[in-house]
């Protein structure tokens, strides 16, 4: 099948990386996904994107790893937007707003100190688009730590989280400590993020972590099937996108790989525009939105 793996696909360390690197975050976004959309925090997952960016490039210009920097200013921002929001949706995006205004001026005034400060080239590109090819093997064990951390803390809230999103009042009538668990949520919406933007980059790390999820949501009712497809969908994506970028080095005569995060976000968008098909979607519910379930379901 050399007209589909190019020489050199299934021996490059460097793809051995970004493909295990590329599971593990589309894994998790998955399962932090579908809670995002069926809660309707997309925004709130975007603006911790842009927070992202700041904390990424704030790690560049201090010289440390941008990873670390993504998952700090993710938490920061997490910590922020629940703590200035109320428990009204209007006072919340309004929090949000407000701490994405933030961060979107601390990373321009970052990378502006970062690039004039520094003879590195392609930092900008790396931490805005994501750079999966160029991650060091010795990332791994940490991603796979966070990794964990954010699946066990789903674990763990996955049920007063579902109840909370059917109805916050009903929630803490049934004595549901919804600060406690909104607030676990969004470390780990942070944690998702973070380790999202270090595969795709801080801009597109929303299409990750909302992208499979809509499309699963799309498919099933179900939300323990609904987190699987998301799973499936986005390490197929992230795979798929890792294998046209080694491809498209060779689709020329300048020999230059194309992005990686742009094939996987154009695989999952088309993979969005295949699930608008009448014949396809079976989730009964309205045009852009997602079907919580009911009391019943989640006592079960």
């Amino acid at each position: 099948m050399h007209w589909v793996f190019e020489p050199g696909f299934f021996s490059s360390g460097p793809v051995h990386v970004a493909c295990s690197v590329g599971s593990i975050v589309a894994v998790v976004s998955g399962v932090v996904g579908v809670f995002t959309v069926m809660r309707g925090q997309s925004f709130a997952g975007h603006s911790l994107a842009d927070v992202a960016t700041a904390g990424g490039s704030g790690a560049f210009l201090a010289g440390v790893s941008p990873l670390f920097g993504f998952v700090v200013g993710g938490v920061v921002g997490a910590g922020a937007m629940e703590m200035i929001g109320v428990r009204r949706a209007r006072g919340r995006d309004l929090a949000t707003g407000i701490v994405l205004g933030a961060s979107i001026g601390l990373a321009a005034l970052f990378l502006y100190l970062g690039t004039t400060r520094s003879s590195t080239t392609g930092a900008s590109q790396q931490i805005l688009f994501g750079s999966i090819f160029s991650i060091l093997s010795s990332t791994l064990p940490v991603v796979a730590v966070l990794s964990a951390l954010c699946l066990g803390i789903m674990a763990l809230v996955h049920r007063p989280l579902l109840l909370s999103s059917v109805s916050t009042d009903m929630a803490a009538a049934r004595g549901v400590p919804v600060r406690v668990v909104g607030m676990l949520y969004m470390f780990a919406l942070a944690l998702a993020v973070g380790l999202s933007s270090l595969a795709i980059g801080a801009i597109l790390s929303t299409a990750l972590l909302i992208g499979p999820a809509a499309i699963a949501l799309r498919l099933t009712k179900r939300i323990g099937w609904a987190m699987a497809t998301a799973c499936l969908t986005g390490v197929g994506s992230v795979l798929l996108g890792v294998l046209l970028a080694y491809d498209s080095y060779y689709w020329s005569s300048s020999h230059a790989y194309w992005p990686v995060s742009f094939f996987i976000v154009a695989v999952i968008f088309l993979g969005y525009l295949v699930t608008e098909l009448p014949f396809i979607r079976t989730a009964p519910t309205r045009r852009g939105e997602a079907r919580l379930p009911d009391t019943h379901e989640i006592d079960r």
